[in-house]
C-alpha cells in the first residue's frame, strides 16, 4: 500500500513537472530571445537556447520606443500605461454595475423584474462578434474612438458577473435584512455596510478575472484604436510585427511580450489566497 502511494506521488509529481516545463518553455525562449540582439536572432539560426547580455538594454530601448525596423515604435511604457488603465477600468466599473443590478434584481421589487433577469442572463448565449458592429457605430458616432472611454465603457456590462452576485446576495439570511430594517439601514446603506463586506471574497475573485480580460484585450482595441497613443500592450505587439522575420525587431518584440505577462501575474500572485477564497469558499 505504501508502495503504491509512492508510486502515485511520484507519477502525479512527474506529470506536473511535465506540465509545467511545457508551460515554461516558451516564456524561456520569450527571455532568452529578449536578451539578444535582432541580429543574432535572425542571422544564428535556430536562435540561441542560452540567454544573451543585452536583456536590459532591449527592455529600455522597447520602454523608450524606437527600433530600426518597420514596425509600430510606440513607447511601450506608454502602451502598458494604456492597458492599465483599461484594465483597471474595465475590472472596477465591471465589478460596480453587476453589484448594483444584482442588488436591484434581489432586493427590489418592481414590475418585470424576472424578464429583465432574464434579459441580462441571454446576453451570455450572444457571441461578441455580433454585438461589435452596432457597438462601434455607437462608439464611433459618439466620437469616442482613440479614447479610453471608447476601450472601457463598451466593456464594463458583465452578465456573469450580475450572476454571480445574484446567486451570493439570495444565500443572505431574510434576519441580516430584517436586523437591518430595525437598526434604521436604507438600502444603501444595507448595500455598502453589509453585502459589500460579505461579497469581498467574490469581489476579489472576479477583479482578477476581470483585470487580466482587460488586460488582454485585443478585438476591440483593434477597431477603436487607430492612433499609436492609445495602442494597449497586446494590441502592440502586433503592431510591431510588420513582415518577415527580417524586417522585425524580435529582440523588442520578446522584450515587450515579455512585459506584458509581468502585471497580470502580479495581479495573480497578489491576489491568489483571495481568489482562491472567492472560488471555493461555501461558508458564505
Amino acid at each position: 500500500m505504501v508502495e503504491r502511494d509512492k508510486l502515485g506521488r511520484f507519477i502525479s509529481h512527474a506529470v506536473l513537472l511535465i506540465g509545467v516545463l511545457v508551460v515554461a518553455f516558451p516564456v524561456y525562449l520569450t527571455f532568452v530571445a529578449a536578451s539578444h540582439t535582432a541580429e543574432t536572432i535572425i542571422v544564428n539560426a535556430p536562435m540561441p537556447l542560452v540567454p544573451g547580455g543585452h536583456f536590459w538594454e532591449n527592455i529600455h530601448q522597447a520602454l523608450a520606443g524606437g527600433g530600426t525596423q518597420a514596425g509600430s515604435k510606440a513607447p511601450v511604457a506608454h502602451m502598458m500605461f494604456v492597458s492599465l488603465v483599461t484594465a483597471l477600468g474595465i475590472a472596477v466599473l465591471k465589478i460596480a454595475i453587476s453589484l448594483l443590478s444584482a442588488f436591484a434584481l434581489v432586493y427590489f421589487r418592481f414590475p418585470f423584474r424576472q424578464f429583465f433577469f432574464w434579459a441580462i442572463f441571454v446576453t451570455l448565449m450572444l457571441p461578441v462578434e455580433v454585438r461589435i458592429a452596432p457597438t462601434y457605430k455607437v462608439v464611433s458616432d459618439l466620437g469616442m474612438l482613440n479614447t479610453y472611454g471608447g476601450l472601457i465603457v463598451p466593456l464594463i456590462a458583465s452578465a456573469t458577473a450580475t450572476f454571480l452576485f445574484r446567486q451570493f446576495f439570495l444565500t443572505v439570511p431574510d434576519e441580516l435584512v430584517e436586523a437591518a430594517r430595525i437598526d434604521g439601514a436604507g438600502p444603501l446603506r444595507f448595500f455598502k455596510d453589509v453585502l459589500v463586506p460579505l461579497s469581498s471574497t467574490s469581489i476579489a475573485a472576479l477583479f482578477v478575472i476581470q483585470f487580466i480580460y482587460g488586460w488582454n484585450q485585443y478585438l476591440w482595441p483593434l477597431l477603436v484604436t487607430t492612433d499609436e497613443s492609445m495602442y494597449p500592450v497586446v494590441l502592440g505587439i502586433q503592431r510591431m510585427i510588420s513582415g518577415g522575420d527580417a524586417q522585425n525587431d524580435w529582440n523588442l518584440i520578446m522584450a515587450t511580450a515579455l512585459m506584458a505577462m509581468v502585471p497580470p501575474a502580479l495581479v495573480v500572485i497578489g491576489m491568489q489566497k483571495w481568489f482562491v477564497k472567492g472560488l471555493v469558499d461555501t461558508e458564505k
